[in-house]
C-alpha cells in the first residue's frame, strides 16, 4: 500500500468474524481478512506452506483496512472503538505502528470547528469567538467516540437542534465521548442521562461535560437500556447514535423509558440497512417523522406513538 496509507486492523476471535466485518465495512469494503481457522494442508506438502500459516493462531481473526493520507485514520479508530464494544466484540485495534495512546495527539491536525446549522463544534484546544447566537460546543474526545466530524454525530445535532424547545430530561443511548448530551444542554434541556457500555467512554463523556460546563449531565455504564435510571420517571427527549442491529434490539423496550408522543433520533444507521431499522421503527407501532441522509449514513427522527 506504500507509504500514504494507515493500516487499521482488528484482532478478535473467530467466532466474532462476520461481526467484525459488517462494523469495518461500514468504514471501507476493501477489507483484507487473516483466518486460518479452516486451513489444512489437504495433502500438501508442508513444507510449501509459510510457517506463520502452519502456526496461525486458529481462534484468532485479524481484519485490515488502509486508510489513504487525506483521512484521519484516527476517526476510523475511534469508530471501531466504539461501535465494537457496543456489540460486545472483545477485540483489539492495532494502528501501523501508530501507539494507541498517540491516537488522541495524532488526530488533532485533522479536526477543527464543525458547523453544523446553530451548533459548532469546536476542539478544546482551539481559539474560537462566538458569532451571535451560536451554541458552541468545546470537546477533547479523547479516546471515546463522537468529535462531531463524523455523518452520524452530525445527522443527530442537525436534527436535534430544531427539537429542542428547553426543559427536556434526554436520554442519551450510547454515548461515547458525550458530544450529544452536551448539545441538548446548551440547547437547553434540563437534564440529560448519558449512558455507554464502554467505562473509558462513561469517563471521557464525565470529563467532557464538565469542562464545557454541563453540570445537568450525568453519564452512567449501561447495555443497552439496562440499567437507565427512571427515578424520575420517563423521558421527554431520547437519543441513540449506535449501529442497526443494537437500535433493532434496543426499540422493543423504548416504550418503558420514553414518553407517549416523544421524539427519538436513531443514527449510526449504514444506508443499506436502513429498510430494516425502518421496517422494526413501524413494527413497533413508531413514526417515522423524518430521515436525513449524508454519503452512506441515514439518520431518522421517530416519534413515539
Amino acid at each position: 500500500m506504500g507509504a500514504n496509507w494507515t493500516k487499521i486492523t482488528v484482532i478478535g476471535k473467530t467466532r466474532d468474524l462476520d461481526e467484525i466485518v459488517a462494523v469495518m465495512s461500514m468504514l471501507d469494503n476493501g477489507l483484507m481478512i487473516e483466518d486460518f481457522s479452516d486451513f489444512s494442508l489437504n495433502g500438501m506438502y508442508g513444507e510449501l506452506v509459510d510457517d506463520t500459516i502452519l502456526n496461525a493462531d486458529k481462534e484468532t481473526v485479524k481484519v485490515s483496512l488502509f486508510v489513504p493520507e487525506e483521512r484521519s485514520f484516527t476517526e476510523y479508530a475511534e469508530f471501531l472503538s466504539a461501535r465494537l464494544p457496543a456489540l460486545s466484540i472483545d477485540a483489539k485495534i492495532e494502528i501501523d505502528g501508530v501507539c494507541e495512546d498517540d491516537w488522541a495527539e495524532s488526530w488533532k491536525k485533522y479536526y477543527k470547528p464543525v458547523p453544523l446549522g446553530r451548533v459548532t463544534i469546536v476542539p478544546a484546544w482551539e481559539e474560537y469567538e462566538q458569532q451571535g447566537d451560536e451554541v458552541i460546543i468545546r470537546m477533547d474526545p479523547g479516546m471515546a467516540f463522537g468529535t462531531g466530524t463524523h455523518e452520524t454525530t452530525r445527522l443527530v445535532i442537525r436534527l436535534m437542534q430544531n427539537l429542542i424547545k428547553g426543559g427536556e430530561r434526554v436520554l442519551d443511548v450510547g454515548t461515547g465521548s458525550g458530544i450529544l448530551s452536551i448539545c441538548a444542554s446548551k440547547l437547553g434541556a434540563k437534564w440529560c442521562n448519558a449512558y455507554d457500555i464502554d467505562p473509558t467512554a462513561v469517563r471521557v463523556a464525565r470529563e467532557n461535560a464538565l469542562a464545557d460546563g454541563c453540570t445537568n449531565i450525568t453519564v452512567g455504564v449501561s447495555d443497552l437500556l439496562r440499567g437507565v435510571d427512571l427515578a424520575n420517571g420517563k423521558y421527554d427527549f431520547c437519543v441513540a447514535n449506535i449501529v442497526a442491529d443494537i437500535i433493532i434490539r434496543m426499540l422493543p423496550d423504548v416504550r418503558k423509558y420514553v414518553k407517549v408522543g416523544s421524539p427519538l433520533i436513531l443514527s449510526g444507521i449504514i444506508g443499506e440497512r436502513a429498510d430494516e431499522v425502518r421496517s422494526a421503527v413501524l413494527s413497533e407501532g413508531f413514526e417515522v417523522e423524518e430521515e436525513i441522509t449524508e454519503n452512506d449514513w441515514v439518520g431518522m427522527l421517530v416519534r413515539i406513538k
